[in-house]
């Protein structure tokens, strides 16, 4: 499944720093533009597969919220 997520990023001196808008947590920083889009992608990948390891997918629930805006 393809997903579509939100690159923030900024030039700090030297260095490109980056965080996934939709992700909290996911942050990464690299010397090029290009190097910080695939390391964010690997960082997002190993998250992903450490909450793989960490919730046995036969527990979880879902259930829908409302919100009033």
């Amino acid at each position: 499944m393809n997903r579509t997520l939100t690159l923030e990023y900024w030039k700090d001196t030297r260095w490109y720093v980056g965080k996934l808008k939709e992700v909290p947590g996911v942050f990464s920083q690299c010397k090029t533009l290009a190097e910080l889009g695939k390391n964010i992608r690997e960082a997002y990948k190993l998250m992903q597969d450490e909450m793989e390891l960490s919730i046995p997918r036969r527990s979880v629930k879902t259930k829908e919220l409302g919100f009033a805006v």
